[in-house]
């Protein structure tokens, strides 16, 4: 049947993505409310500072996310072999691995702090001292918000989307309805905006245990015995997948970095402009981001069943549906991106020089819309080398070429370089793609069957 025509097809994507779509819009909108309360404040270093201590934890949390990305993959596989023995040891060591790089990070806390802001550069002093304030204490979210990838990626890999949409609206509800008691009502500033976050995440942890523990006595999990969590060949292989993904983390959050620090350079102003525009990238990113987990959970599915058709299937499917929610994404930006920024601050000069930069966002969604999709495939298919070959290439070799290059025009540098970036990286795995589907030796056939 012509992919368009397969409605049924179609229904398990939208089954598995809008719950994801619905929920990661939630995470740019908590966003925009911390922007809000905090950009109504009276100087631009309280939000400049907010900025950047968000990001430095950012960028943190998400060099973590290969917790959910390979979680996803192996219990997609796992699932699709109908091994719940399996499905269950990748769970207890996803999770052991998170709580043991959350307390590195809290141990660690200070150096990563000072790293950090020295990388920064630029920044008044009280733009800095801000970022202090809110690093400290947001910190301490992380055993909870890294155990959360983790159970996000296993309900993903098991194909239940209701799950993860739960803990995602629970959290960012919790956080948003804090961020508005604590700083506007109760003037915390930047303190409370930090703590509504620690306080949404745990939130979102105790809802997933009690999610976790109805999934398992629905679905007859088997219990495990130490030694079956302690097996050192599947150990290996974790470790190995999250080792390549982690290295595509941080080419990836190395480039936001750079836009957030290199734009800290350039001034209060930009800095505060371009955490306002971060919200487009954030919204197109999460909403994106739906589809392609949809991508993962049943493209993996599909391989662990070791079923050709069905992966071709789900990769036109989920693509025709990554490049309309592109397509949409882009003409809402283009159409109310003014409006939503003067909605964000009262602050003149921090509008006008965000309304300069929007159209490189407006573009953005239209542009990359493709590597979101194609990495969900390869997420499924557990091809972390391939992710992470495609990502060095196009950091190294096209974001900081084009900026190098183009440094003298300040900020519309560090946007043009981004937009080059997302384009490549849907080119570069566009191209693996179509160069071992061909070849049955190739990684996306490696299951007898195909």
């Amino acid at each position: 049947m012509h992919p368009l025509t397969q409605w049924q097809g179609h229904r398990r994507v939208l089954a598995l993505a809008l719950p994801m779509v619905i929920s990661n819009i939630s995470v740019p909108l908590l966003g925009l409310v911390d922007t809000f309360v905090i950009g109504h404040m009276e100087q631009s270093y309280y939000l400049s500072g907010v900025s950047l201590g968000a990001m430095i934890i950012s960028l943190l949390f998400w060099l973590l996310g290969f917790l959910r990305m390979s979680t996803t993959g192996l219990v997609a596989q796992a699932n699709g072999a109908n091994d719940n023995l399996l499905s269950m040891q990748r769970l207890a060591q996803a999770v052991l691995l998170a709580l043991g790089l959350a307390t590195a990070l809290l141990l660690l806390q200070w150096p990563i702090k000072s790293a950090a802001l020295w990388l920064a550069g630029g920044g008044s002093e009280e733009v800095r001292h801000y970022a202090t304030v809110y690093f400290d204490i947001r910190i301490w979210s992380a055993p909870a918000a890294l155990t959360n990838l983790v159970l996000m990626g296993w309900f993903l890999g098991m194909q239940n989307a209701r799950a993860p949409m739960y803990m995602l609206l629970l959290t960012n509800i919790v956080n948003i309805l804090l961020d508005l008691l604590f700083v506007p009502v109760l003037g915390w500033g930047v303190s409370g905006a930090a703590l509504a976050s620690v306080i949404a995440d745990y939130s979102g942890l105790v809802l997933a245990l009690v999610l976790l523990r109805g999934a398992m006595g629905h679905t007859g999990m088997p219990k495990l015995a130490w030694q079956q969590v302690a097996d050192l060949p599947m150990i290996k292989q974790l470790l190995g997948l999250n080792r390549d993904i982690f290295i595509r983390a941080l080419m990836l959050q190395l480039c936001f970095a750079f836009l957030t620090f290199q734009g800290a350079r350039l001034g209060d102003n930009i800095i505060a402009a371009n955490a306002v525009l971060l919200n487009f990238l954030m919204l197109a990113s999460y909403g994106l981001d739906g589809f392609a987990y949809a991508a993962e959970a049943l493209f993996g599915r599909a391989l662990g069943q070791a079923k050709r058709h069905k992966a071709v299937e789900i990769l036109w499917l989920t693509g025709i549906w990554s490049a309309l929610l592109g397509i949409a994404l882009t003409l809402i930006f283009g159409l109310f991106g003014e409006q939503i920024i003067h909605r964000l601050t009262d602050i003149e000069s921090v509008r006008e020089t965000a309304t300069q930069y929007l159209p490189y966002l407006v573009w953005l969604p239209l542009v990359g819309t493709w590597c979101f999709w194609l990495d969900g495939l390869f997420v499924g298919a557990t091809l972390g080398k391939a992710m992470r070959n495609s990502m060095l290439l196009c950091t190294l070799g096209v974001f900081f070429p084009t900026w190098w290059l183009m440094q003298s025009q300040g900020n519309d540098a560090l946007w043009i370089a981004m937009l080059l970036f997302m384009a490549a990286r849907g080119v570069s795995l566009g191209w693996m793609l179509m160069r071992d589907w061909r070849n049955e030796n190739k990684p996306f056939c490696w299951q007898s069957g195909c």
